[in-house]
């Protein structure tokens, strides 16, 4: 019986450990700071953090953020992934 038990706490730790490495594959992930503002993880070394209202602006601009990249295309560099 205690077989059992032991064999299924295994599973089930094995498949926690999966769902917690496909979210970490996953590249991006958002997260609440502990000064209410919005991190995004992923991106660097550090999380981008900006408070709503900042994210609200930097959004309603993407389209012009894109333009000017696609101008400055051959300026830019690329950062490779780790």
């Amino acid at each position: 019986m205690a077989d059992d038990a032991l064999q299924a706490e295994v599973e089930r730790l094995k498949a926690e450990n999966a769902a917690l490495k496909a979210r970490t594959t996953r590249g991006v992930s958002i997260k609440v700071s502990e000064k209410g503002g919005v991190s995004v993880y992923g991106l660097g070394r550090f999380p981008v953090t900006l408070y709503k209202e900042q994210w609200a602006k930097l959004l309603d601009i993407a389209a012009d953020i894109r333009a000017f990249i696609k101008e400055h295309d051959t300026e830019l560099k690329t950062k490779e992934p780790r």
